[in-house]
């Protein structure tokens, strides 16, 4: 179970930094993206933060998996609004799996990691 852990959280840590950096540095699809979904470049920017801090937690729970976990949940939310995003605009299903597989693995990360979530907080 430990390397399937490992596997997933490395998915969720590649794919957060690739989604991230480019919302960071304005890739022309990003910017699209954002353009679309009817939100503004500014939020572009806020994500692509949250997302590179969301890789610094993964990074950093390979070692302490209550972290992990806690990152996970993070990334379950972002994903989630990412999700209801396209939803609220109609985009075609193709471009929300990203976002439902993520969604998918990040869940799958925290509930491997759930036993975890208690020993962080006390």
């Amino acid at each position: 179970m430990h390397i399937l852990t490992i596997v997933l959280q490395s998915w969720l840590l590649f794919s957060m930094a690739f989604f991230g950096g480019s919302k960071l540095a304005g890739a022309k699809h990003q910017v699209e993206l954002f353009d679309s979904i009817k939100l503004p470049q500014w939020f572009r920017v806020i994500t692509g933060y949250v997302q590179i801090v969301g890789c610094i937690g993964l990074i950093v729970g390979y070692w302490y998996p209550g972290i992990a976990a806690w990152t996970g949940i993070l990334i379950v939310i972002m994903m989630l609004l990412a999700c209801f995003s396209h939803f609220r605009v109609k985009h075609p299903i193709g471009k929300v799996i990203p976002a439902l597989l993520n969604l998918v693995i990040a869940i799958a990360v925290v509930l491997l990691y759930a036993d975890e979530l208690p020993h962080l907080l006390g």
